[in-house]
Order: structure tokens, then C-alpha cells, then sequence
């Protein structure tokens, strides 16, 4: 199934980047016109990693680059670093990544005699549709580079309203699903990790890795500055759950909450 997923990507993305050079004929270049880059940073209390039971503070960058539509575009905080291949008003293709930081017994002791995970990077690509001017439906398909060799979905819907001219409310659910590699990673104990953390031999195949719900207020600070709060509640389900090192050591329950700003850019490029 993963495999399909990453051809369907693949052949829809070069479809899409095709599409765009046709449409920059007439003089005009591929990246021809307005376009917006979005930088920031979020900071949070999150699990210590992923599983784990307890919490620490962190922090991730925000990043986005499109051209620039009609009106002010939703975004998340769960969205990884894009770039839009096309967009309309209503829908965006186009490629994405994500940084894998690594993991090892000094971001917990539950991890003592368990495989050391590189750090990595998730490329792929992502579409999301606005099918009301109140709803954005966002789903991402990555390929793990270094850290895993498996394969990421991520899928995600959110309503939103403005509350005021600056103050935006979102919420929505979310799941996430991956392939046996990935697990394998994150979530397998094999016989000589048994032996060497106590916790119980487990071999994960693929499937859905979490459910879970999220919600943020956003603030428009100005016209370029946008801060926000937000906070995640997921539930480990699948492979995830039924892993040792959840069961015997962690919690299927995980919560994030934390703020974020970012800052837009406006651009044009002939």
C-alpha cells in the first residue's frame, strides 16, 4: 500500500510540475510573480519521544513558500516546510520535507539498550483543498531518509473562524499513518534490545499509527507578524500502541500544547 502511495506522489508531482511550465508560457518563467515565504519558530511541552509518558520543552521551525492568492491562506503548525508546485483558491500541491532529529538513552532512561535512530530528513509531497472558505483538508506523503527507510502519511482536517479581524480559531482531527520500516524504528525491540533494556521482544508490521484531535487560536499581530497557541492531544494506536516500550514504559496518551510566531515575507520574481 505504501509503495502505491509513494508512486502516486512521484507521478502527481511530476504531472503537476509539468502542468506549471505549460502554463508559464508567453514569456513568462516557471516562478514568474507574487509569492509569500513564511518563517518561525514554535515552542512546546511534548512527550521526551514519541510513546514516552513524559514531557519536555521544545521547539521546531516553521516554513512556507507559495505564491501569494486572493486572500489570507490557513495554516498549521503540524504542516511540515512546503513549497507549492500549484495552488488555486481552491487547492495547493506541491512538495514537502521534514527534519528527524535523533533519538537515544539520553532523551530518556525508557530508552536505555535500545538502537541508537540517526537523525534524518521525510521528503515527499503534499495536497491540501479548501472546499469551504471555513475548511482545509492537508495530507502528506513522506519517505524517511537516514533516521528509518518507511514511509509517513499524514492526514488532517481543519475548520476555522475568525472571531475578529485579527483573531483566528481552529481545531480538527487528525491520523497518522506509516509502513513496517518505520515502526520497526521507532517501536520494535529485538532479541538483543530485549536483552539489553528488560523490555519484552516486539516486531511492528504497518498501519495507523495515531487518531487525535487539535486546536489553535492565531493572532495577526500585524500585517506580516502571526503568533498562536495551540495545543495537540494524540492517541498511539495500532503498531504504535501494542509496541513494549509503549505498554511496559510509555503512554498511548500524548499531549502538546505550546505558541508559535511567524513572520511573512512578499515577494515578486519576474
Amino acid at each position: 500500500m505504501f509503495a502505491k502511495l509513494r508512486f502516486l506522489f512521484i507521478g502527481g508531482l511530476s504531472a503537476v510540475a509539468y502542468a506549471g511550465a505549460a502554463e508559464a508560457g508567453d514569456g513568462q518563467h516557471l516562478w514568474s510573480g507574487d509569492w509569500y515565504l513564511s518563517v518561525g519558530a514554535a515552542g512546546f511541552s511534548a512527550p521526551k519521544f514519541e510513546g514516552g509518558k513524559h514531557n519536555k520543552l521544545q521547539w521546531s521551525p516553521l516554513v512556507s513558500i507559495g505564491r501569494q492568492g486572493p486572500g489570507p491562506r490557513f495554516s498549521s503548525r503540524n504542516d511540515n516546510p512546503s513549497f507549492a508546485l500549484i495552488e488555486s483558491d481552491a487547492f495547493r500541491i506541491g512538495i514537502v520535507g521534514k527534519f528527524v532529529p535523533s533519538r537515544d538513552s539520553s532523551d530518556g532512561r525508557e530508552l536505555r539498550g535500545l538502537k541508537k535512530v540517526q537523525w534524518g530528513v521525510e521528503a515527499g509531497g503534499f495536497a491540501e483543498a479548501y472546499p469551504t472558505d471555513w475548511l482545509r483538508a492537508r495530507v502528506e506523503v513522506r519517505q524517511g531518509i537516514r533516521a528509518h527507510s518507511g514511509v509517513v502519511a499524514d492526514a488532517a482536517v481543519d475548520a476555522f473562524t475568525d472571531i475578529t479581524p485579527e483573531l483566528r480559531a481552529s481545531a480538527g482531527p487528525r491520523m497518522t499513518l506509516a509502513s513496517s520500516d518505520y515502526f520497526d524504528t521507532y517501536y520494535g525491540v529485538n532479541a538483543r534490545e530485549s536483552a539489553a533494556s528488560g523490555l519484552s521482544g516486539y516486531k511492528p508490521g504497518g498501519g495507523v499509527k495515531s487518531v487525535g484531535f487539535g486546536g489553535a487560536l492565531t493572532w495577526k499581530a500585524s500585517q506580516n507578524w502571526t503568533t498562536s497557541t495551540f495545543l495537540e492531544y494524540t492517541r498511539l494506536t495500532g503498531p504504535a500502541a501494542d509496541s513494549s516500550l509503549v505498554r511496559e514504559r510509555g503512554d498511548r496518551n500524548q499531549l502538546l500544547i505550546g505558541v508559535s510566531a511567524s513572520y511573512k515575507f512578499n515577494f515578486t520574481m519576474n
